[in-house]
Protein backbone atom coordinates (compact mmCIF):
# COMPACT_ATOMS: atom_id res chain seq x y z
CA UNK A 1 0.00 0.00 0.00
CA UNK A 2 1.06 3.47 -0.65
CA UNK A 3 1.28 5.61 2.40
CA UNK A 4 1.75 8.46 0.52
CA UNK A 5 -1.53 8.48 -1.65
CA UNK A 6 -3.67 10.72 0.56
CA UNK A 7 -1.28 13.65 0.00
CA UNK A 8 -0.20 12.53 -3.60
CA UNK A 9 -2.73 11.45 -5.47
CA UNK A 10 -1.17 9.94 -9.27
CA UNK A 11 -2.63 11.78 -12.37
CA UNK A 12 -5.25 9.65 -13.95
CA UNK A 13 -5.54 9.74 -17.55
CA UNK A 14 -6.94 7.05 -19.83
CA UNK A 15 -7.53 7.63 -23.85
CA UNK A 16 -7.20 4.69 -25.85
CA UNK A 17 -7.20 4.89 -29.89
CA UNK A 18 -10.13 3.50 -30.69
CA UNK A 19 -11.59 6.51 -28.80
CA UNK A 20 -9.53 9.07 -30.80
CA UNK A 21 -11.19 6.98 -34.17
CA UNK A 22 -14.72 7.06 -32.80
CA UNK A 23 -14.52 10.88 -32.63
CA UNK A 24 -13.22 11.29 -36.51
CA UNK A 25 -15.96 8.65 -37.61
CA UNK A 26 -18.65 10.35 -35.91
CA UNK A 27 -17.39 13.59 -37.40
CA UNK A 28 -18.34 11.88 -40.73
CA UNK A 29 -21.13 10.75 -39.76
CA UNK A 30 -22.88 13.30 -37.94
CA UNK A 31 -24.82 15.12 -41.25
CA UNK A 32 -26.82 11.30 -41.42
CA UNK A 33 -27.93 12.06 -37.85
CA UNK A 34 -30.81 14.02 -36.86
CA UNK A 35 -30.66 13.59 -32.82
CA UNK A 36 -28.51 12.70 -30.52
CA UNK A 37 -28.91 10.65 -27.15
CA UNK A 38 -25.89 12.04 -24.60
CA UNK A 39 -26.05 9.71 -21.83
CA UNK A 40 -24.34 10.71 -18.43
CA UNK A 41 -24.35 9.16 -14.72
CA UNK A 42 -26.97 10.31 -12.83
CA UNK A 43 -24.62 9.90 -9.91
CA UNK A 44 -21.61 11.92 -11.27
CA UNK A 45 -23.70 14.26 -13.97
CA UNK A 46 -21.06 16.99 -14.38
CA UNK A 47 -18.04 14.40 -14.18
CA UNK A 48 -19.51 12.32 -16.72
CA UNK A 49 -20.91 14.96 -19.25
CA UNK A 50 -19.12 14.56 -22.23
CA UNK A 51 -15.87 17.33 -23.09
CA UNK A 52 -14.51 18.50 -26.24
CA UNK A 53 -17.73 16.89 -28.40
CA UNK A 54 -19.76 19.99 -29.18
CA UNK A 55 -17.60 21.30 -32.13
CA UNK A 56 -17.95 17.42 -33.66
CA UNK A 57 -21.84 17.12 -32.75
CA UNK A 58 -22.42 20.68 -34.39
CA UNK A 59 -26.01 22.00 -34.09
CA UNK A 60 -27.53 18.61 -34.17
CA UNK A 61 -30.91 18.16 -31.32
CA UNK A 62 -29.62 16.60 -28.25
CA UNK A 63 -31.54 15.13 -25.31
CA UNK A 64 -29.54 14.38 -22.28
CA UNK A 65 -30.57 10.63 -20.77
CA UNK A 66 -29.19 10.58 -16.47
CA UNK A 67 -29.09 6.63 -16.29
CA UNK A 68 -28.52 5.04 -12.72
CA UNK A 69 -31.04 7.25 -11.44
CA UNK A 70 -32.26 4.49 -8.75
CA UNK A 71 -28.71 4.81 -7.51
CA UNK A 72 -28.04 8.76 -7.39
CA UNK A 73 -28.98 11.32 -4.51
CA UNK A 74 -32.03 12.62 -6.35
CA UNK A 75 -32.06 15.76 -4.57
CA UNK A 76 -28.31 16.56 -5.55
CA UNK A 77 -28.54 15.57 -8.57
CA UNK A 78 -31.72 17.35 -9.36
CA UNK A 79 -30.34 20.46 -8.64
CA UNK A 80 -27.47 19.74 -10.86
CA UNK A 81 -29.97 18.89 -14.07
CA UNK A 82 -31.82 21.45 -13.29
CA UNK A 83 -28.64 23.82 -14.68
CA UNK A 84 -28.59 21.75 -17.65
CA UNK A 85 -32.60 22.22 -18.28
CA UNK A 86 -31.74 26.26 -18.04
CA UNK A 87 -29.26 25.87 -19.97
CA UNK A 88 -31.57 24.76 -22.77
CA UNK A 89 -30.87 20.83 -23.05
CA UNK A 90 -33.67 18.10 -22.97
CA UNK A 91 -33.51 16.19 -19.89
CA UNK A 92 -34.49 12.82 -19.07
CA UNK A 93 -34.11 10.57 -16.24
CA UNK A 94 -33.86 6.88 -16.55
CA UNK A 95 -34.21 3.51 -14.25
CA UNK A 96 -32.73 1.33 -16.52
CA UNK A 97 -33.59 -1.49 -14.30
CA UNK A 98 -37.10 -0.91 -14.31
CA UNK A 99 -37.46 0.63 -17.76
CA UNK A 100 -38.51 3.92 -16.41
CA UNK A 101 -38.89 6.89 -18.05
CA UNK A 102 -38.47 5.26 -21.76
CA UNK A 103 -41.73 6.14 -22.84
CA UNK A 104 -41.00 9.78 -22.10
CA UNK A 105 -37.34 9.59 -23.92
CA UNK A 106 -39.09 8.69 -27.09
CA UNK A 107 -42.23 11.14 -26.86
CA UNK A 108 -39.02 13.89 -26.05
CA UNK A 109 -37.61 12.13 -29.53
CA UNK A 110 -40.78 11.64 -31.71
CA UNK A 111 -41.65 15.79 -30.72
CA UNK A 112 -37.96 16.69 -31.77
CA UNK A 113 -38.08 14.37 -34.94
CA UNK A 114 -41.59 15.64 -36.36
CA UNK A 115 -40.19 18.96 -36.34
CA UNK A 116 -37.50 17.64 -39.11
CA UNK A 117 -40.44 15.48 -40.97
CA UNK A 118 -41.54 19.05 -41.20
CA UNK A 119 -38.66 20.58 -42.75
CA UNK A 120 -37.98 17.53 -45.15
CA UNK A 121 -41.46 17.52 -46.18
CA UNK A 122 -41.28 21.24 -47.10
CA UNK A 123 -38.07 20.14 -49.63
CA UNK A 124 -39.73 17.46 -50.93
CA UNK A 125 -37.46 14.83 -49.37
CA UNK A 126 -39.55 11.73 -48.45
CA UNK A 127 -40.22 10.56 -44.71
CA UNK A 128 -37.47 8.13 -43.43
CA UNK A 129 -36.68 6.49 -39.86
CA UNK A 130 -35.11 8.70 -37.66
CA UNK A 131 -31.52 8.60 -37.10
CA UNK A 132 -30.39 8.67 -33.37
CA UNK A 133 -26.18 8.85 -32.62
CA UNK A 134 -26.04 7.75 -28.65
CA UNK A 135 -23.16 8.83 -27.20
CA UNK A 136 -21.19 9.20 -23.39
CA UNK A 137 -18.29 7.99 -21.53
CA UNK A 138 -17.61 4.45 -20.80
CA UNK A 139 -20.22 2.83 -19.28
CA UNK A 140 -22.68 5.14 -17.97
CA UNK A 141 -25.22 2.59 -19.45
CA UNK A 142 -25.58 3.15 -23.30
CA UNK A 143 -25.90 -0.68 -24.26
CA UNK A 144 -27.69 -1.50 -21.41
CA UNK A 145 -30.58 1.79 -22.81
CA UNK A 146 -30.39 0.21 -26.03
CA UNK A 147 -31.48 -3.23 -25.18
CA UNK A 148 -34.05 -1.46 -23.37
CA UNK A 149 -35.25 -0.03 -26.35
CA UNK A 150 -34.91 -2.89 -28.54
CA UNK A 151 -36.56 -5.75 -26.00
CA UNK A 152 -33.71 -7.79 -26.70
CA UNK A 153 -30.14 -7.93 -26.11
CA UNK A 154 -28.89 -6.24 -28.81
CA UNK A 155 -25.54 -4.85 -27.47
CA UNK A 156 -22.67 -6.47 -24.96
CA UNK A 157 -23.09 -4.94 -21.94
CA UNK A 158 -20.48 -5.45 -18.69
CA UNK A 159 -19.57 -3.27 -15.80
CA UNK A 160 -16.48 -1.94 -17.16
CA UNK A 161 -15.32 0.52 -19.79
CA UNK A 162 -14.62 -0.44 -23.10
CA UNK A 163 -17.09 -3.27 -23.99
CA UNK A 164 -18.05 -1.50 -27.24
CA UNK A 165 -14.88 -1.01 -29.30
CA UNK A 166 -16.94 0.31 -32.87
CA UNK A 167 -19.73 2.64 -34.16
CA UNK A 168 -22.64 0.14 -35.43
CA UNK A 169 -26.16 0.49 -36.84
CA UNK A 170 -28.73 -0.78 -34.96
CA UNK A 171 -32.93 -0.55 -35.55
CA UNK A 172 -35.12 -0.28 -32.62
CA UNK A 173 -38.14 -0.21 -35.07
CA UNK A 174 -39.12 0.45 -38.45
CA UNK A 175 -39.20 4.44 -37.62
CA UNK A 176 -36.07 4.59 -35.50
CA UNK A 177 -32.37 3.75 -36.22
CA UNK A 178 -29.80 3.95 -33.24
CA UNK A 179 -26.07 4.45 -34.08
CA UNK A 180 -24.50 3.00 -31.27
CA UNK A 181 -20.29 4.54 -30.31
CA UNK A 182 -17.69 3.26 -28.22
CA UNK A 183 -17.93 4.83 -24.55
CA UNK A 184 -15.50 8.44 -25.14
CA UNK A 185 -13.14 10.32 -22.80
CA UNK A 186 -11.51 13.09 -23.86
CA UNK A 187 -7.34 13.49 -24.57
CA UNK A 188 -6.44 15.02 -21.02
CA UNK A 189 -8.40 15.02 -17.67
CA UNK A 190 -7.76 18.20 -16.36
CA UNK A 191 -9.88 18.21 -13.81
CA UNK A 192 -8.49 15.44 -11.57
CA UNK A 193 -10.98 15.46 -9.18
CA UNK A 194 -13.61 14.78 -11.74
CA UNK A 195 -11.21 11.52 -13.11
CA UNK A 196 -11.07 10.07 -10.05
CA UNK A 197 -14.49 10.23 -9.38
CA UNK A 198 -15.16 8.66 -13.01
CA UNK A 199 -12.84 6.14 -11.73
CA UNK A 200 -14.48 5.65 -8.64
CA UNK A 201 -18.09 4.95 -11.03
CA UNK A 202 -15.98 2.40 -13.80
CA UNK A 203 -16.01 5.26 -16.57
CA UNK A 204 -11.93 4.49 -16.37
CA UNK A 205 -9.91 1.35 -16.70
CA UNK A 206 -9.29 -0.15 -13.40
CA UNK A 207 -6.08 -1.81 -14.92
CA UNK A 208 -4.66 1.44 -15.50
CA UNK A 209 -5.09 2.54 -11.35
CA UNK A 210 -3.70 2.39 -8.17
CA UNK A 211 -6.56 0.37 -6.32
CA UNK A 212 -5.51 1.61 -3.14
CA UNK A 213 -5.62 5.29 -3.95
CA UNK A 214 -8.80 5.24 -5.48
CA UNK A 215 -10.44 3.34 -2.25
CA UNK A 216 -8.79 6.17 -0.30
CA UNK A 217 -10.21 8.54 -2.67
CA UNK A 218 -13.85 7.18 -2.47
CA UNK A 219 -13.27 6.94 1.62
CA UNK A 220 -12.50 10.65 1.59
CA UNK A 221 -15.22 11.94 -0.78
CA UNK A 222 -18.02 9.27 1.46
CA UNK A 223 -16.51 11.06 4.42
CA UNK A 224 -17.13 14.47 3.32
CA UNK A 225 -20.68 13.92 1.69
CA UNK A 226 -21.88 10.75 3.55
CA UNK A 227 -20.29 10.30 6.76
CA UNK A 228 -23.29 8.42 8.62
CA UNK A 229 -23.44 5.88 5.37
CA UNK A 230 -19.63 4.71 6.13
CA UNK A 231 -21.00 3.98 10.41
CA UNK A 232 -23.79 1.57 8.73
CA UNK A 233 -21.88 -0.22 6.34
CA UNK A 234 -18.35 -0.59 8.02
CA UNK A 235 -18.83 0.91 11.60
CA UNK A 236 -16.63 3.49 10.82
CA UNK A 237 -17.63 6.84 13.49
CA UNK A 238 -14.35 8.76 11.89
CA UNK A 239 -11.03 8.26 9.67
CA UNK A 240 -7.57 9.55 10.42
CA UNK A 241 -6.21 9.53 6.83
CA UNK A 242 -2.65 9.75 8.54
CA UNK A 243 -3.03 6.58 10.15
CA UNK A 244 -5.45 5.28 7.09
CA UNK A 245 -4.29 1.19 7.47
CA UNK A 246 -7.01 1.47 11.17
CA UNK A 247 -9.74 2.50 9.03
CA UNK A 248 -9.04 -0.70 6.44
CA UNK A 249 -8.53 -2.73 9.29
CA UNK A 250 -11.52 -1.90 10.92
CA UNK A 251 -13.81 -2.91 7.40
CA UNK A 252 -11.51 -5.86 6.73
CA UNK A 253 -12.86 -7.14 10.40
CA UNK A 254 -15.85 -5.86 9.22
CA UNK A 255 -16.44 -7.25 5.69
CA UNK A 256 -14.41 -10.49 6.23
CA UNK A 257 -10.66 -9.48 4.76
CA UNK A 258 -8.42 -11.41 6.55
CA UNK A 259 -6.32 -13.97 5.69
CA UNK A 260 -4.37 -16.61 8.02
CA UNK A 261 -3.83 -15.19 11.48
CA UNK A 262 -6.12 -12.19 11.11
CA UNK A 263 -3.90 -10.79 9.13
CA UNK A 264 -6.19 -7.51 6.51
CA UNK A 265 -6.32 -8.34 3.15
CA UNK A 266 -5.66 -4.84 1.87
CA UNK A 267 -6.11 -5.97 -2.03
CA UNK A 268 -9.67 -7.17 -0.69
CA UNK A 269 -10.38 -4.16 1.41
CA UNK A 270 -9.96 -1.81 -1.85
CA UNK A 271 -12.28 -4.20 -3.96
CA UNK A 272 -15.03 -3.97 -1.48
CA UNK A 273 -14.58 0.17 -0.86
CA UNK A 274 -14.72 0.14 -5.37
CA UNK A 275 -17.32 -2.18 -5.30
CA UNK A 276 -19.82 -1.20 -2.58
CA UNK A 277 -19.79 2.54 -4.05
CA UNK A 278 -20.35 0.89 -7.79
CA UNK A 279 -23.25 -1.36 -6.59
CA UNK A 280 -24.99 0.95 -4.49
CA UNK A 281 -24.12 -0.66 -0.90
CA UNK A 282 -23.05 2.77 0.43
CA UNK A 283 -26.63 3.91 -0.45
CA UNK A 284 -27.72 6.24 -2.94
CA UNK A 285 -24.95 8.88 -3.61
CA UNK A 286 -23.97 11.56 -6.37
CA UNK A 287 -20.34 12.68 -5.92
CA UNK A 288 -20.42 15.66 -7.78
CA UNK A 289 -21.14 19.25 -5.99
Amino acid sequence: MNENNVLNKSVINWYPGHMAKTKREIKEKIDLIDLVYEVIDARMPISSKMQDIDNILKDKPRILIATKYDLCDKQVTEHLLDQYRNAGYIVVTCDLMKDKNLNTLMEKSKEVFEKQQLLRKEKGLKERAMRILIIGVPNVGKSTLINRLVGRKATVTGNKPGVTKTLGWIRIHKDMELLDSPGILWPKLENQEQAHILASLSSIKEDILNLDELAIFILEKMNQLYPERLKERYGIESIDFAKIEETFDLIAQKRGALLKGGITDYDKVYTIIIRDLKEGYLGPVTLDR
